[in-house]
C-alpha cells in the first residue's frame, strides 16, 4: 500500500512539475508559478502601476487615429463578438481581436514605454491580453493586485527572453524584436492570470515561442508595424489559454537544438538561455523599462533629448546650422539610420533619425504633429534633412550592450562653435530617467483633449490606486468609451 502512495504522489508531481526543473525553461516556468506580490518589492510593484498608466494614455490617444480606425474596421468587422472592451470605441468584439486591437493602439504612435537592452514595448503586449483574460477567460472578478501581480509577470519574462537573444542584435538582423519576445511576455501575464502550474506554463512558453514572428521592414510603409506587438499579445494569450485548456506546446523551448526558440532565432549568433532564468527575483527587468518622452522610435530619443538640450542652452534657429553629423552603433543605425526619401509615411518618419532630429531642431519637440501632414512633406524639414548625416560607428559595437544604443551628436554652427555630444554610452550622458509623477504629467498632456477630464483623473485615480480595486473591469469600463482623436 506504501508503494504505492508514493508511486501516486510520484505521479502527480510528475504531471505538474516541468519536464526539467533545473533547466531555463523549466526554472521559469516555476517561478512563474510560484511568485507571489508578496515576493516582489515596493518600489517595483509601484512601478508597475505607473507604467500601467503610461500605457492606457497611449492606449486612448492611439485609439482613433486613421491607422486604427482602418484595423478596427477590418478586425472587429471580420471576428464579430461582443465579449471583450475595444479600448476608446464603445463597442466590443471577441477577446483575440481585442487583443491585437488594444495592442495596436498602445503602439499606434511610438509613444509608449521600450526596454533599452531587450528592445520590446512590454505594455502593449501585457495590457491587451491581460484586459482580455479579465473580461472573457477568468470567470471570477480579477482583483487589482492580482492583475498587477500577472502585469509583473509579463514585464519580467519578456526582456529575459530578449536578452538571451542579445536584444537590439535582433534589429540588426531585421527581425522586430519585440513581436519575437513578446509572445512570452503576453503569455506569463495571462497564464498567471489563469492561474497555470508551472507544468503548463511550460507548454504556454512552448505555445508563445512557436508563434513568435516580425519582420522590421514593417518599419518604412505599412501599417502592420503598429500592430505587431498586438500580434505577439493575441499570440500570447492564445498559448496561455491552449495551455491551461490541456494542449501541449513545445518542451523546453529555450533550451532545444533543433527547431527551439533560441536555436533558430538565434542561429549562428550565440544565443544564451541562462538569461532567460537569470536573477529571477533579485534583479527586476520592471525597473529598466524606459518611458518616452518623444513620439518616435527608442533608438531616436537620445539625439532627439541633445538637440533639445542645445536649443534650451543656445536658443539656436535652423537658419544657424551649417550641418548636423550622427554616429549610431549598428542596431540604431540600421534601423533609423537609413536615408529618407519624399514622400514619407508616419511610422517611416517615426523611425528615421535625420527626420526626427530635423523636426526636433525646427519645431523643439518631436510629438504628434510633427510627424503627420503637413509637416511630414514641409520643404523646411527636408532642406535641413540634407544637412544631415547619418552613420555606423563600428567602435560603439565593441563596447558591449551598454553603447548599443550609443549616440555621438555634432552639431556644426555657421558662427559659432561646433558642438558635441555622446549620448546613452557608458562614457556620456545617459537617457533621462522619468520619473513617476512625469509620467503622469505625460498622461495628463497626452489625453488632453482626447478625453474629459473628469474622466482622465477617475481613469488616473483607479491605476494609482490599482492594488486596492476589487474588480479590474471595473477600470476596463472606464477604457470604453469613445475617444477623440489627438489629429483632428
Amino acid at each position: 500500500m506504501k508503494k504505492r502512495v508514493l508511486d501516486a504522489e510520484a505521479a502527480e508531481l510528475a504531471s505538474t512539475a516541468p519536464t526539467d526543473p533545473d533547466g531555463p525553461t523549466g526554472q521559469l516556468a516555476q517561478w512563474l508559478a510560484a511568485v507571489e506580490l508578496k515576493d516582489i518589492p515596493g518600489d517595483v510593484i509601484e512601478r508597475a502601476r505607473y507604467l500601467m498608466l503610461d500605457g492606457i494614455g497611449c492606449a486612448l490617444v492611439g485609439a482613433q487615429l486613421p491607422w486604427s480606425r482602418t484595423a478596427v474596421g477590418i478586425v472587429a468587422d471580420f471576428d464579430g463578438g461582443q465579449v471583450c472592451t475595444v479600448i476608446g470605441w464603445g463597442r466590443r468584439t471577441t477577446a483575440s481581436a481585442a487583443a491585437l486591437l488594444n495592442g495596436t493602439f498602445i503602439q499606434g504612435f511610438e509613444l509608449d514605454d521600450f526596454h533599452p537592452f531587450a528592445p520590446l514595448h512590454s505594455a502593449s503586449i501585457v495590457l491587451p491580453s491581460l484586459f482580455a483574460c479579465a473580461e472573457k477567460q477568468v470567470s471570477r472578478p480579477v482583483s487589482g493586485e492580482e492583475f498587477l501581480l500577472a502585469m509583473l509577470c509579463g514585464l519580467e519574462v519578456g526582456p529575459r527572453v530578449g536578452l538571451a537573444l542579445h536584444g537590439a542584435q535582433m534589429l540588426s538582423r531585421g527581425w522586430h524584436s519585440g513581436s519575437v519576445f513578446g509572445t512570452h511576455a503576453s503569455a506569463a501575464a495571462a497564464g498567471k492570470l489563469m492561474g497555470l502550474g508551472a507544468a503548463e506554463f511550460e507548454d504556454a512558453l512552448g505555445l508563445a515561442g512557436t508563434q513568435s514572428a516580425g519582420l522590421m521592414a514593417a518599419q518604412f510603409e505599412a501599417m502592420s508595424k503598429r500592430m505587431h506587438h498586438g500580434f505577439a499579445s493575441r499570440n500570447g494569450l492564445y498559448a496561455a489559454v491552449l495551455a491551461a485548456g490541456g494542449y501541449t506546446g513545445i518542451k523546453r523551448v529555450f533550451e532545444r537544438e533543433y527547431g527551439g526558440f533560441l536555436s533558430t532565432f538565434g542561429e549562428g549568433h550565440a544565443p544564451d538561455a541562462s538569461q532567460v532564468s537569470s536573477e529571477l527575483g533579485t534583479r527586476w527587468e520592471t525597473q529598466r523599462i524606459i518611458i518616452k518622452r518623444h513620439a518616435a522610435m527608442g533608438g531616436l530619443l537620445a539625439a532627439i533629448d541633445g538637440i533639445q538640450a542645445l536649443k534650451r542652452e543656445t536658443g539656436f534657429t535652423g537658419d544657424d546650422i551649417e550641418r548636423i553629423e550622427i554616429d549610431l552603433g549598428h542596431a540604431v543605425f540600421h534601423h533609423g539610420g537609413w536615408v529618407a526619401e519624399r514622400p514619407l509615411t508616419s511610422i517611416g518618419a517615426q523611425m528615421n533619425m535625420a527626420y526626427a532630429v530635423a523636426v526636433t531642431v525646427l519645431d523643439g519637440v518631436a510629438l504628434t504633429k510633427q510627424f503627420v501632414a503637413p509637416r511630414l512633406d514641409a520643404d523646411d524639414v527636408w532642406d535641413l534633412i540634407g544637412k544631415i548625416t547619418v552613420r555606423h560607428d563600428a567602435t560603439f559595437d565593441t563596447l558591449g550592450p551598454a553603447a548599443r544604443g550609443a549616440t555621438r551628436l555634432v552639431v556644426h554652427f555657421r558662427n559659432r562653435p561646433r558642438r558635441e555630444l555622446l549620448l546613452r554610452h557608458p562614457e556620456g550622458d545617459a537617457l533621462p530617467e522619468v520619473s513617476n509623477d512625469e509620467i503622469v504629467h505625460k498622461f495628463r498632456q497626452l489625453t488632453d483633449g482626447v478625453i474629459a477630464v473628469s474622466r482622465r483623473d477617475e481613469i488616473e485615480r483607479a491605476v494609482v490606486g490599482l492594488d486596492k480595486m476589487a474588480d479590474v473591469r471595473e477600470l476596463i469600463g472606464l477604457l470604453a468609451e469613445p475617444v477623440k482623436s489627438p489629429l483632428e
